[in-house]
């Protein structure tokens, strides 16, 4: 007979049984999609970790989720694609490749464009081979033969197709947009090229006049300047101060323009005097308030930073130049009437040190109304995007139906430049998969795209889409989830849909699962100012990959956020370490047991019959919740059935048997053992995979690993609701006895008279049936099972479904001994009435200590007067008054 060596140290240490797990399943292809036609295809894509780091707690929850899922499909019979990939993240990786030049002395321009995207590509490598590293600790089922970058051959030929298709359908167009200026070296700046320096300036309030006579409206500003091209003056709308002012119009200082009063929520009606000059052409929010008001852009700078023609008197000054005179004359016109010191942030050029003007440029736009149009009615459709928690849909579609234009270039290196050439001489556009013939003629424009641009194409462009022919794409697109947090629902959620429609003509996902953002204990957000910052690296370190996971996977509800916790990550790993103690006791009495030996047909006791009852609700219940996305509620199951139903009791009461001589009823239990501990690790392996593998592999099976082993289902068979409820009062019967003997300090080592009197003749045959169990774990020196039996004067006695139970005194304790631990006691409360009642009768107590300070002297007297009257009434009893 062959026979299986157990290899499970005495001791669980994660760092062991996790090392080297990882290379052997990918060794062994277990995470490969198999392009298996007889199975349903079930596909996740990673959202695309950034290039810019090392992976922060917030994606381990996010991974670990998708993991969870994979893994439970691949086991139910799926054909699973979980495909993994990175993000090119152009400003964030841009910025990080900058700084580490800085450092090295030199700049992205002495470079030049070429030779700055080679050591842009060289970074990603190196941050890509970090970011797989922490996949593999993690323990992550991705298919690697299928990643994908962002920026890779097939990404770049999709994202030009998708922006030359709708260039030529007129959805993407140039248009004008605030951006940052370097007037010293007149060229545009990303956000990341601006160095925020804290300066002196000033707030300079001025008073414009309404043009019907009737009065002014207040307003401050930090750059005068530009007041010669505001074209309105914003209030709140629920403004009580300037209600009645909206429509209409103030007179603008120094032009003599006429320009109407807005109504619009972003003023804060807190700060200043509630009201705003409004420039579109020289500030972002302007810019987007313009857009909602149909306000005139009107520039007034030139792109060296000198005054325009538009400036009027002031044309061809500097611009800090025609402050100061623009401050001059609104003094002496008695419109500037306070100038007050004003400590603020300004942005400076991180290449030429010059203030950075926000400035009207003409950028490359995404016209979003009929893009939303179709994926906001999308949702009132059977082929709806299905979002859980279901309210986050309200957030997503009240973004859509409130949606702006986007604005998809970026003044970098890093990223997909633009498929647009102007003509040297004409200015003419050409826009093309492929540049002009006479190429000599056209310069390409220099920008790039906005990197959501990319990766909202991310579900289909990493299957293989435009080439729609390919077989990736045939078989896995759609996806059927999509796991991501709250916080870019707007970002990339909601784009991935529009483009997923308009370009082939399918929602991207089924199912949005949304979870919430990881915070500290306190409840706060993670950041590097707060260092409470928690390295999922470190947590595995001490902990194990295992006791993270489950921790993040089963610590909270859908779509809400997570409190991070070593003591419940800790709380895990005790767990974990019940999972392996048992299963190895489990191994050890299975006496090499090989598959085929597992017999589960012989005659079963009633703990047998409840384990496989309560394995087969578990496996229910689990399954539908999983199919639900409420891992909370899956973990809250199987810790209870592992720890309490499995660990607790069923190991503890097949210890009968197996110490027994009965080798049928051994067999049996053996069966039993192998059987629901090998589908208790299969429940369980999504969430902790290491662990399970582990104690799998040791455990009789007939399978290669347990990451392709079938997903346990209901065996109707097992179901024997009589044996749950025999059990369920065996449970009752050994806890109650257990409570009386700490009640009144006899350990489970004492032998004690045990009567127990059944409410009828069933009850009493079930109690028969199981005497064994009783004798076992209740350790009477004798034991009455009967109808009707007298209860002696002095006993212990409680009350169980169906029965009643007996504990004469005289058996568990010296009555003697205890009335005088009693009265001991007794004494000890009642001087600690006599103090607390002491202090409570002190009037200079009572009038000068703090109220919360009374209080808790109240509470103790309350809780030390209970205790002297249980203990009062105990010796009473003992006494027989």
């Amino acid at each position: 007979m062959e026979t299986r060596e157990i290899s499970m140290p005495t001791k669980y240490d994660p760092q062991s049984i996790e090392k080297g797990r990882y290379q052997w399943w990918l060794d062994g292809k277990f995470f490969e999609a198999k392009n298996d036609l007889d199975k349903e295809p079930y596909t996740i894509v990673i959202p695309p970790p950034n290039v810019t780091g090392k992976l922060h707690l917030g994606h381990a929850w996010d991974t670990t989720l998708q993991d969870i899922l994979t893994r439970m499909k691949r086991m139910q019979g799926y054909d699973v694609l979980w495909l993994p990939g990175m993000d090119h993240a152009g400003i964030a990786t841009q910025a990080k490749v900058e700084e580490k030049l800085r450092s090295q002395g030199t700049t992205r321009y002495d470079l030049g464009r070429e030779k700055f995207v080679e050591e842009t590509w060289k970074w990603k490598e190196e941050y890509a081979g970090f970011i797989r590293k922490q996949w593999g600790k993690l323990g992550l089922g991705l298919d690697y033969s299928r990643e994908r970058f962002t920026l890779d051959e097939g990404l770049s030929k999709a994202v030009q197709e998708v922006f030359v298709t709708l260039y030529k359908k007129g959805l993407i167009y140039r248009g004008e947009y605030i951006i940052n200026w370097d007037p010293a070296t007149k060229t545009a700046l990303s956000d990341i090229e601006v160095i925020h320096k804290d300066v002196q300036g000033a707030f300079y309030h001025m008073r414009y006049p309404l043009a019907d006579g009737s009065g002014h409206i207040e307003i401050a500003t930090t750059r005068p300047e530009t007041m010669l091209g505001d074209t309105a003056v914003a209030v709140h709308p629920e403004d009580d101060r300037y209600k009645h002012l909206i429509g209409k119009t103030v007179i603008l200082p120094i032009t003599g323009r006429e320009i109407p009063i807005v109504g619009d929520d972003y003023v804060d009606m807190e700060f200043g005097s509630g009201a705003v000059k409004i420039t579109p052409a020289h500030d972002p929010n302007d810019f987007e308030i313009g857009n909602r008001h149909n306000l005139a852009r009107i520039l007034v700078m030139n792109e060296d930073g000198s005054m325009n023609d538009l400036a009027g008197k002031y044309k061809g000054m500097d611009r800090f130049d025609c402050r100061k005179q623009i401050v001059k004359d609104l003094q002496e016109d008695g419109v500037l009437f306070k100038i007050e010191d004003h400590m603020h942030s300004v942005g400076h050029s991180e290449r030429s040190g010059a203030v950075v003007e926000p400035y009207l440029s003409t950028q490359w736009f995404v016209k979003m109304k009929p893009l939303a149009e179709e994926a906001v009615k999308l949702q009132e459709s059977e082929e709806k995007v299905n979002f859980v928690p279901d309210r986050f849909e309200k957030t997503y579609l009240h973004w859509m139906e409130n949606i702006h234009d986007w604005c998809i270039s970026r003044q970098l290196w890093w990223g997909h430049r633009i498929p647009a050439w102007y003509h040297k001489e004409t200015g003419e556009v050409h826009v093309d998969h492929e540049p002009p013939a006479d190429i000599e003629n056209w310069e390409q424009d220099n920008d790039v795209l906005d990197t959501w641009f990319s990766s909202a194409l991310w579900p289909f462009s990493t299957m293989g889409w435009p080439e729609t022919e390919s077989l990736d794409y045939q078989r896995y697109y759609p996806t059927n989830c999509l796991v991501t947090g709250y916080d870019i629902i707007f970002f990339w959620v909601s784009r991935m849909i529009f483009q997923g429609l308009e370009f082939t003509d399918k929602r991207p996902f089924k199912d949005v699962l949304i979870h919430g953002l990881v915070r500290d204990e306190q409840g706060r957000k993670m950041s590097k100012s707060l260092g409470n910052g928690v390295d999922p690296m470190d947590v595995i370190e001490k902990y194990g990959a295992d006791s993270l996971r489950y921790f993040l996977s089963t610590g909270g509800a859908p779509g809400q956020d997570l409190r991070f916790s070593f003591e419940k990550v800790e709380s895990v790993w005790n767990f974990a370490n019940k999972i392996w103690n048992a299963s190895r006791f489990a191994l050890m009495n299975m006496d090499g047991m090989t598959y085929d030996e597992i017999d589960l047909s012989g005659k079963k006791s009633v703990a047998d019959e409840w384990i496989l009852t309560r394995l087969n609700e578990t496996i229910e219940n689990v399954t539908k919740l999983a199919d639900k996305y409420e891992f909370g509620e899956v973990g809250r199951l199987l810790y209870n059935f592992i720890w309490d139903d499995f660990c607790d009791w069923y190991i503890e009461m097949s210890k009968l048997p197996l110490n027994g001589d009965d080798e049928e009823a051994k067999k049996t239990t053996r069966s039993i053992l192998a059987y629901v501990l090998d589908q208790t690790m299969r429940l369980l392996h999504p969430f902790m995979p290491f662990i399970t593998e582990e104690i799998w592999q040791n455990l009789p099976h007939n399978g290669e690993s347990i990451t392709t082993a079938s997903w346990p289902v209901v065996e109707k068979s097992f179901h024997n609701e009589e044996a749950a409820n025999d059990m369920k009062l065996l449970v009752e019967i050994i806890r109650a006895v257990r409570n009386i003997r700490s009640e009144v300090n006899t350990p489970m080592s004492k032998k004690i008279k045990l009567i127990i009197k059944a409410k009828d003749e069933n009850i009493l045959t079930k109690l028969q049936k199981n005497e064994g169990y009783i004798t076992r774990f209740c350790n009477p020196d004798e034991l009455v099972l009967a109808l009707d039996v007298e209860t002696p004067d002095k006993a212990m006695t409680a009350v169980v479904t169906g029965a009643e139970l007996i504990l004469p005194l005289e058996g568990l304790i010296n009555i003697d001994e205890e009335i005088k631990r009693l009265e001991k006691e007794w004494d000890k409360w009642n001087k600690e009435v006599e103090r607390v009642q002491n202090k409570l009768g002190n009037e200079r107590f009572i009038s000068k200590a703090p109220q919360k300070v009374v209080d808790e002297e109240k509470a103790k007297e309350k809780d030390y007067l209970e205790k002297r009257t249980t203990v009062e009434n105990r010796i009473k009893e003992l006494k027989g008054e």
